[in-house]
């Protein structure tokens, strides 16, 4: 592993490896870093600073919005627009897509994100997170919704970068997984974990239990058999995607919001969680299903689509699979 390599450096590396890249890319994620920086110190900082509890009013989900996550979502819009690279962005935040100011030029690229998964935790100090999801588009045409309404296999960069004791900005182009951690004395995203793969099966189960009086038959089932085998599985959940995720791409196991009574369709969203991390997952080796089909197929029907997803380890994911066929409406 190259110790001390910056994510600038490991991105330039990739870019001469790709015979005619002009290095567009490259400087568009340039931006997407000066973003994460940004958002790391004020979540650092959160407790020191009037920026924490709600803001008073509701996203388009009809969730109570955090303040932080208005301050995350206008800095990663502010951030990115200008730089040229870029032809529009859609946000988990805002109902309609954003189109770049006329200001600026446009480019190839759409970044679709979600600011601040996990947000209702930050009052307490518990890790949050971002993710986002880059895709190709054509410059020259009107942009409109449904240049994002594309599979997750269209992907041509996914990640996330994870707020905690250490802040870790992890991307996968198609050509592996890798993280970066930031080494807040020198100000830059070091590599820590190159080549990551996930083990093919864990031991850790994530599921929001509080939830079981809605599950369906075949989740209980699965669960319930975890409980019970003698592997020995242990149950870890934070209820911050990025966080248990993470902590299951490192150490291996599955991670559930599966479709029940309440959420037939699910509970997570397509373009802005599911997708990204089902990519990267399938970079590292494991699985994304919504229990009877590969997310990543999926083609969707519009910006906030939900989804349920059940993500990690491959043969992990795979018996969950097995289960789906008890499934009810």
């Amino acid at each position: 592993m190259n110790i001390g390599m910056t994510l600038t450096k490991f991105l330039l590396e990739e870019q001469r490896r790709v015979p005619g890249s002009k290095g567009n890319f490259t400087a568009f994620f340039s931006d997407l870093v000066v973003a994460a920086k940004i958002i790391s110190r004020e979540v650092n900082r959160a407790g020191l600073i009037d920026i924490l509890g709600a803001a008073g009013n509701q996203n388009v989900h009809g969730e109570e919005v955090q303040k932080l996550d208005e301050y995350a979502n206008s800095m990663f819009i502010k951030t990115m627009e200008h730089g040229g690279h870029l032809s529009g962005m859609a946000s988990e935040e805002i109902d309609e897509i954003i189109k770049v100011d006329p200001r600026y030029p446009r480019g190839k690229y759409l970044l679709l994100f979600d600011p601040l998964d996990g947000s209702s935790n930050i009052d307490v100090n518990i890790s949050v997170g971002t993710i986002f999801s880059i895709l190709k588009c054509n410059p020259e045409c009107d942009l409109t919704e449904k240049d994002f309404l594309k599979a997750g296999v269209e992907q041509v960069c996914a990640g996330y970068i994870l707020y905690s004791s250490s802040t870790m900005f992890v991307y996968t182009t198609g050509h592996g997984v890798h993280g970066f951690t930031l080494d807040p004395n020198v100000g830059e995203f070091l590599l820590s974990h190159e080549n990551i793969r996930i083990p093919e099966r864990g031991k850790i189960y994530s599921i929001n239990e509080g939830n079981s009086r809605h599950w369906l038959p075949g989740t209980s089932l699965y669960i319930e058999k975890l409980k019970n085998d003698e592997k020995n599985y242990t149950a870890r959940y934070v209820g911050s995607l990025v966080a248990d995720f993470h902590r299951n791409l490192l150490k291996g196991g599955v991670f559930l919001y599966p479709a029940d009574r309440k959420s037939i369709n699910g509970k997570l969203r397509l373009l802005y969680e599911a997708n990204p991390l089902s990519f990267i997952v399938e970079q590292a080796g494991g699985k994304a299903s919504t229990g009877d089909k590969r997310i990543l197929d999926i083609v969707p029907e519009k910006l906030h689509q939900r989804v349920p997803l059940i993500i990690g380890s491959k043969k992990d994911v795979e018996e969950a699979e097995s289960f789906w066929q008890y499934r009810e409406a």
